[in-house]
């Protein structure tokens, strides 16, 4: 999966489940070029949602439930993950 593939993905996953004014998702995978485990296939990604509906859930919470949403990106391509909630 390339990363235009992987980012559609993920907005599309994210916008199915969870109530969203607003999403951003930045490669961020030039990061970790250099890291002795940067794997080529992985990438690192940076999600900044609008959304009342995980304002209204505690940071731990809403963290758990895009993690879920987004399990096998995180299992299968995925080596790092940013996620701001605004």
């Amino acid at each position: 999966m390339n990363i235009d593939e992987l980012i559609a993905n993920v907005k599309k996953k994210i916008k199915k489940n969870i109530n969203i004014e607003n999403i951003l998702i930045e490669d961020k995978t030039f990061l970790h070029k250099n890291h002795s485990g940067h794997e080529s296939n992985k990438f690192h990604l940076k999600i900044t949602i609008e959304s009342e509906e995980l304002r209204g859930l505690n940071k731990i919470e809403s963290n758990k439930k895009i993690y879920k949403i987004l399990d096998e990106e995180l299992r299968n391509h995925v080596h790092s993950i940013q996620i701001l909630i605004n």
